[in-house]
């Protein structure tokens, strides 16, 4: 779905990554020719001399390839919704990546793609990299890393706040920095400085901090509980859970049937369009589709509008106009900085590396790093308040179980997981969803014990 906005970001800064060479793998040729294609013609309007090419053959695919970005969803949108409909039988939160239905989301994930990652250590170059942006992206992360491949976990959801925070100061992005650490989809921001001077105040205290910003779906006081520190939109789910389950229960339709429906009406009517001789209709049609998904975006679950509504542009703007980045641009900037073209900061999940001090050196954490001629170094944190600690710790404990669990296949890890998941937290409960999801899922990986 978002392949287009990759493909124009790698276009966009390919020469300054010295990237020369892409490859889109997908093992549906229906949506390599729609969605492939187009981000094809996107690359080669923006720049021709990079090389873009499709596949459905994953070993050509990673041949002797430097970078490899994931973002697969396994079971497709059938499963999402399958998980949402097991899940609310509970009264408990559907959202896909925390929760009862990221446990299910990862059930899924995780083996697949462990056999891209040994694909790739076979054909791979050797010192080659990967990107995870496959959710759950920091449960995902940890199994991977616990496995030794070299992955670098992605999210464009702390850059998004940190660009909202610099536009509502109206100040450059490069001139901007703050602390973040936490876990994926579980990150907290604090020291906001502009050209090194501390702006922390201005910014906590800004008119426009929750219209202007994903802090817009929290109430004010809640910077009191926080102490001050700014949110990632997920923490929502964990500080306003009942309210996020009683508006998402009245919805029309939840996320996972919005997105189904918006999906399967793309596919159709880009089945009428010649994307390469119809560019301008192409981008038409999946600008007035994936615009419908972006406007919603945690409005079922809030009752709260977006912070900008998303317009389809004709193709010469969307070509024209900057490029705003997402997880790609994450990915792209750590090229730029692993080449040593730019020393940068940015959030990544990596091993904590005692930067957390209450966690373990493995432990797969979301953080701000300083990335410097190959070298990836999180930044270590100081005192945590106790309550922001907690939820850390007892959410990482969840995906160490998790991990566990999925990797060896056992159903009472899996079940001691789900326990400890402050979002499921019921035995009973834990020990029902297991069963659903393993009869549901459980062919992946193997058979469970």
């Amino acid at each position: 779905m978002r392949t287009p906005f990759v493909a124009k970001t790698i276009a966009t800064q390919a020469r300054e990554a010295g990237i020369t060479d892409v490859v889109l793998l997908d093992n549906d040729p229906s949506k390599l020719a729609k969605y492939g294609q187009l981000a094809k013609e996107i690359a080669f309007r923006i720049n021709p001399d990079l090389n873009v090419s499709m596949t459905q053959d994953p070993e050509s695919a990673l041949l002797d390839c430097d970078y490899i970005i994931t973002t697969v969803r396994v079971g497709g949108d059938a499963s999402r919704l399958l998980d949402e409909q097991i899940v609310e039988e509970y009264d408990l939160l559907t959202q896909e990546t925390t929760g009862a239905c990221g446990f299910a989301m990862a059930m899924r994930s995780i083996p697949v793609l462990i056999e891209y990652c040994e694909l790739a250590k076979r054909v791979a170059k050797p010192d080659h990299l990967i990107f995870n942006f496959t959710n759950p992206a920091g449960l995902v992360t940890q199994a991977l890393n616990s496995l030794g491949y070299p992955v670098f976990g992605i999210c464009d959801s702390p850059t998004e706040l940190i660009k909202q925070i610099t536009a509502m100061l109206n100040v450059k992005e490069s001139s901007f920095s703050c602390n973040s650490f936490g876990l994926n989809h579980l990150t907290w921001f604090d020291d906001f400085r502009v050209e090194g001077k501390d702006v922390t105040q201005e910014v906590i205290n800004h008119q426009e901090l929750f219209s202007k910003t994903e802090m817009r779906i929290f109430d004010r006081d809640i910077l009191t509980f926080s102490e001050n520190y700014l949110l990632n939109e997920y923490l929502y789910f964990y500080y306003y859970n009942k309210k996020a389950i009683r508006l998402g229960g009245k919805s029309e339709f939840s996320r996972a049937e919005l997105i189904k429906d918006v999906n399967v009406k793309m596919n159709i009517e880009l089945e009428q369009v010649d994307v390469k001789n119809e560019f301008d209709k192409a981008i038409q049609v999946y600008f007035d589709n994936y615009n419908v998904r972006e406007n919603n975006y945690l409005k079922s679950e809030s009752g709260v509008d977006r912070v900008k509504k998303y317009e389809t542009p004709t193709a010469a703007e969307f070509i024209s106009r900057a490029d705003e980045g997402g997880y790609a641009g994450v990915a792209l900037n750590l090229i730029a900085a692993m080449n040593g073209a730019r020393k940068v900061e940015m959030v990544l999940s990596v091993p904590n590396n005692g930067a957390i001090q209450e966690l373990n050196n493995d432990d797969v954490v979301e953080i701000m790093c300083a990335i410097d001629r190959g070298i990836v170094t999180p930044r270590k944190q100081k005192a945590i308040p106790t309550p922001i600690l907690n939820l850390i710790l007892t959410v990482k404990e969840y995906e160490r179980l998790a991990v566990k669990a999925i990797l060896n296949r056992d159903r009472d890890t899996a079940i001691k997981a789900l326990t400890v998941n402050p979002l499921v937290a019921n035995h009973d409960i834990a020990k029902e969803l297991v069963a659903k999801f393993v009869a549901a899922y459980g062919d992946f990986g193997g058979t469970w014990k």
